[in-house]
């Protein structure tokens, strides 16, 4: 299975360069974001022309997030991140599609910071983090995908000694990101490519893809039945240098058969066990059922 994540920047705008995408490299999920578009005019007849369902949760100028599927409906089920009733921003929504639970999230920018739009941001992450760690308690097989907004890393960001100020570089929204993964997450991309310099997102200013000054904000972040699967992470980085492209290129992953991440777990599982009996008395390292089947 392939699932990709993409900040389109405008959906309408730039639906000629996520159709030729999508006929290209024939994702099976894919996580939109920054729509800019209001509910009605999401344009769902030309996605369901491409083979893809879909649901999306629209906003008028700005915002936004969809979920397509290639072949099926994405089964929505939730619309809008818990934890404040009165943030009516469109920018998460979640759904089960192919076996897994789906969240597609457009955290906010923050910038100017220090400010009511960072403290916003930092607000957003936390009902971020704590729904995630409810996700993770679930058990279910988790994704969650989209524009973060953060560069976890030095590694992540061209030059970071001139983002220091930036509120998608910030020490608290790196912070925020660090203790998001600790609860459990695997960042897809950095940990199959732990030292390469990767980025997701180039300015339109200054010649930024062609100088490949750019940043890496978009993520795909694993529950661990998940993370047991993973193949492959890339960024298709070719689709910013389209005509009309978004400023962003889809990142995405690869997943590998279930039933053989679940083989395999029961297998790491079974050898922990064993080297744990072999210098402990019997009763005490009595396998639990199932552990070695």
């Amino acid at each position: 299975m392939k699932l990709a994540t993409f900040n389109v920047n405008g959906v309408n705008g730039r639906l000629s360069v996520l159709l030729r995408w999508l006929g290209e490299a024939a994702p099976d999920v894919v996580c939109l974001q920054e729509l800019k578009a209001s509910q009605d005019k999401f344009p769902e007849g030309p996605i369901r022309d491409a083979g893809y369902g879909v649901i999306w949760h629209g906003e008028k100028s700005w915002n936004g997030v969809a979920i397509l599927a290639r072949g099926v409906d994405p089964v929505e089920t939730r619309r809008g991140l818990p934890g404040d009733p009165e943030d009516s921003q469109s920018r998460y929504i979640e759904a089960a599609v192919k076996g897994l639970l789906v969240g597609c999230l457009y955290l906010p920018n923050g910038n100017p910071a220090p400010g009511p739009k960072f403290d916003f941001k930092l607000q957003w992450f936390d009902r971020l983090a704590a729904h995630a760690q409810e996700l993770l308690a679930s058990g279910a097989p988790v994704v969650l995908a989209g524009d973060f907004n953060v560069m976890p890393t030095e590694l992540d960001v061209y030059k970071p000694e001139r983002w220091v100020d930036d509120a998608l570089f910030r020490p608290e929204v790196r912070d925020a990101y660090r203790r998001l993964v600790a609860q459990g997450w695997t960042d897809a991309l950095r940990a199959l490519h732990p030292k390469e310099r990767i980025y997701t997102f180039w300015d339109y200013f200054r010649n930024a893809y062609g100088r490949d000054a750019g940043l890496r904000i978009d993520h795909i972040l694993l529950s661990p039945a998940v993370a047991l699967r993973l193949k492959a992470a890339g960024v298709d980085r070719y689709v910013r240098g389209w005509e009309k492209a978004s400023d962003h290129a889809p990142t995405w992953i690869e997943l590998g058969d279930g039933s053989k991440a679940v083989r395999g777990s029961r297998a790491r599982t079974a050898k922990r066990v064993k080297r744990k009996c072999r210098s402990a008395s019997a009763p005490a390292c009595a396998p639990p059922p199932g552990a070695l089947s």
